[in-house]
């Protein structure tokens, strides 16, 4: 450090008066003297004789004495006075070892870089940014940072990728180079890929079937064994279920061929099933490729069994239900059973009932019993399911309800409903009415009168109670009578007396009604009102109706009047 003042020093004379040079020696000798002697607390000038000191260091707000000497600047003390915590820059881990000067190599101690790369190369030539302390600590250049451990980037080190050195994957590591890799498997394991080809096995030549290089499609990160294939996935788009999910690859992808455009539902066609399609007996199904078709195998068979076929025959326009059925649940014990001679091609004309049941049909003309003769009632052989079901064909129900004159009471067959006061046998069977098997429109006639003749000219016959119908005049229409026939068949009759009340204090009909013969002739005084009663002659009627206008002794003169 310069020490000597920036005072000008006073000129001194060359020589003394009166001669010599001895006094300016002696003066420049005191000036000496003083200048080189140390400066101590004791000794120190007063400030004002001080002169103006310039540090090297520039504002530093600290004694010299805490780093200096009094012997002279340099070396400083072993261990300077300086607490470097109190700074903007605390020393921490391999920073508190390191000598000033290393740092501060100017002896402005303000100017010195707070940044790694400020006195630290930088080995990743700012490949990795600026910011040293994403990795690095003060404790060292290893890695340090556990996010940087654990790879947490674009490519998290997951599976078998954990346990690899840096330097495996990073060749430029020596050199700190660690950016720029790809995270494509094969920028690393294409030698793994290209080893396929002789692998041989369970594994396929990769190379052979131009397998895409995108080796995360069918591996994953724990190694290259367990390989999970989504076969369903496009672009395969062809699910491994059920039989095919164990098949080894080349069953299939034979010769190494995995470039397969085969739909999950063409079986045939794949190459792998042609055979089993072509040995099919039951049905045929070479003898229809129409309808068996080779690539819509999966429209019956699944991925099971071949054997549990399931054809789905509503599809047809023609379910199978009842007796059509498969056994057990049904009669049919083969297809060939309606499908004669592996004939597929149906027709809607082909299922009509009378195409397969014909003889069925013919034999109503010896069935008998309840059973009309098909034949001649000229049944059209088109209409078997108007009557009959799936089931039986003994159960035939018609529905003669659809004919106008639906089946109730007396008229229905076994079992019906309840009915009282029948006359005779109920129906029992189609041919009660239907006499001679005529099943023809408009026979029977729907007219009571046409089929119950006999009850109509009988009728008196049925009780004492019951009118003459033929003397008395009836007319045919026996249901304005016979209204409750359903339920009480003949004896319900119920005639609707238009003007006189009925019944009346418990009259037959023949009380007043004396004609049988005409049932138009009726007396009130004939059988009932005779005697005492007050109505019962002439002249006890004739004192009831003194200056009734109109009114003369007659058998039925009571109804004009009393008709309620």
């Amino acid at each position: 450090m310069n020490v000597v003042g920036t005072r000008q020093r006073g000129k001194l004379p060359c020589r003394a008066p009166g001669g010599g040079h001895t006094f300016g020696y002696f003066k420049f000798a005191f000036w000496a003297l003083l200048l080189s002697w140390p400066v101590s607390g004791a000794a120190r000038l007063p400030q004002s004789q001080r002169g103006n000191t310039r540090s090297p260091h520039e504002a530093l707000a600290i004694p010299c004495e805490n780093c200096h000497t009094a012997t002279a600047w340099r070396p400083i003390k072993a261990v300077p006075e300086f607490d470097h915590n109190k700074t903007k820059y605390p020393l921490r881990g391999m920073h508190e070892k390191v000598e000033c000067t290393q740092c501060h190599v100017k002896p402005v101690f303000t100017d010195v870089g707070k940044n790694c790369q400020d006195c630290h190369t930088d080995v990743h030539q700012r490949k990795m940014g600026t910011n040293c302390a994403q990795c690095h600590t003060v404790q060292g250049w290893n890695i340090a940072v556990q996010q940087v451990k654990d790879h947490q980037n674009r490519f998290p080190l997951l599976g078998a990728h954990a346990a690899v050195q840096c330097e495996d994957c990073h060749k430029g590591a020596a050199v700190g180079q660690f950016q720029g890799l790809s995270t494509a498997c094969a920028s690393c394991h294409l030698k793994d890929y290209q080893q396929t080809q002789t692998m041989g096995g369970s594994v396929p030549n990769h190379v052979a079937a131009q397998f895409p290089q995108t080796c995360e499609s069918c591996h994953t990160f724990d190694g290259w064994s367990g390989v999970m294939v989504n076969h369903a996935a496009p672009p395969i788009s062809f699910p491994l279920t059920n039989g095919h999910a164990n098949v080894p690859c080349l069953d299939c992808h034979v010769g190494n061929n995995y470039n397969l455009q085969i739909a999950a539902t063409d079986c045939g066609h794949a190459g792998c099933h042609l055979t089993t399609w072509q040995q099919t007996t039951n049905p045929q199904h070479s003898a229809a490729p129409t309808v068996f078709s080779i690539a819509t195998c999966s429209n019956c068979h699944n991925t099971v069994s071949w054997l549990n076929a399931n054809f789905n025959h509503a599809s047809t326009g023609w379910p199978l239900t009842g007796s059509h059925q498969m056994a057990p649940a049904g009669k049919v014990t083969a297809c060939t059973d309606c499908h004669i001679n592996n004939n597929y091609t149906f027709t809607a004309a082909n299922t009509d009932c009378y195409g397969c049941h014909q003889t069925a049909w013919q034999s109503t003309t010896t069935l008998g019993g309840s059973i009309p003769n098909h034949v001649t009632a000229g049944f059209l052989t088109s209409m078997c399911s108007t009557c009959h079901d799936t089931v039986l064909w003994s159960d035939g129900k018609f529905e003669h309800a659809a004919t106008g004159f639906p089946l109730q009471g007396p008229h229905m067959l076994p079992p019906r409903t309840a009915v009282t006061g029948a006359i005779g046998p109920m129906v029992n069977a189609c041919t009660d009415c239907h006499i001679g098997g005529n099943y023809t429109a408009g026979y029977p006639t729907t007219d009571c009168y046409g089929c119950h003749q006999s009850y109509y000219t009988n009728a008196q016959t049925f009780g004492t109670s019951v009118p003459n119908h033929v003397t008395a005049n009836y007319p045919t229409a026996c249901i304005s009578c016979h209204a409750t026939w359903v339920t009480t068949a003949w004896l319900g009759a119920a005639f609707t007396h238009t003007w006189f009340r009925i019944p009346h204090n418990g009259s037959s009909c023949a009380d007043c009604h004396f004609n049988p013969n005409n049932y138009a002739i009726f007396s009130c005084i004939q059988a009932c009102h005779t005697g005492s009663s007050p109505h019962a002659n002439a002249q006890n009627t004739n004192s009831q109706h003194g200056g009734v206008s109109g009114y003369t002794y007659g058998p039925t003169i009571c109804v004009n009047c009393h008709k309620g």
